[in-house]
């Protein structure tokens, strides 16, 4: 009796072998036939799947973004068993910094779609675009909790400060990856901007305690 085929699963390999040949090459030069030998399938194959590099490049940005919100999700499991809006917050930005083989691919490999975005209007229709909105939207969320929870420095703009921190995180990310910056150094950029937003310990305890 044949072997029964997993569609997706073969979808997910052949969409792996994408992100990695794209981590080494950059995504500008991967075709379809480089993808297909690094799966160890036929062209023929991933034809059948995807038909057009277009298609492949979009189920290959899907599947980033999956790995992304994984790589976020260990990093809060990480922090205990109940993170604060801090942890959570950390958990969010340092997941996105090239800190090692995975995140650097992602980094790298997404940095790269962005940028293909501005000239090809398939990719930039893709609901990818908005994926930084969601990210704001999510951070905006955990500093308005820790205002409620008197976390906060007097006078934060929630939203504001969601916005910075997102682009100082891809910022850093990119200056990892060009050599300019290390990730320790990179990390303590981000340690430092969130200690001036976050009351310190004992003062977020006597807040919390005058009822202020």
């Amino acid at each position: 009796m044949p072997k029964r085929v997993d569609h997706t699963e073969r979808r997910t390999e052949i969409a792996e072998a994408l992100v990695r040949v794209a981590g080494r090459r950059g995504l500008h030069a991967v075709g379809m036939r480089d993808v297909a030998a690094e799966a160890g399938v036929s062209l023929r194959l991933v034809q059948y799947y995807f038909e057009t590099k277009e298609k492949l490049l979009l189920f290959g940005l899907e599947h980033l973004t999956e790995r992304f919100g994984e790589r976020a999700s260990a990093r809060v499991q990480a922090a205990g068993g109940s993170p604060g809006p801090r942890e959570m917050i950390e958990a969010l930005l340092m997941a996105a910094l090239p800190t090692d083989e995975d995140s650097r691919t992602f980094h790298f490999v997404y940095t790269s779609y962005a940028v293909l975005a501005v000239t090809d209007q398939a990719l930039a229709a893709q609901p990818f675009i908005k994926n930084p909105d969601a990210a704001e939207d999510a951070v905006t969320h955990l500093l308005r909790q820790a205002q409620e929870a008197a976390l906060l420095e007097p006078g934060v703009d929630a939203q504001l400060e969601a916005a910075g921190l997102l682009a100082m995180s891809a910022g850093l990310g990119t200056s990892i990856l060009v050599g300019q910056r290390s990730p320790e150094s990179a990390i303590a950029v981000l340690d430092h901007r969130l200690d001036r937003i976050f009351r310190t310990g004992d003062a977020a305890r006597v807040r919390c305690e005058s009822g202020s």
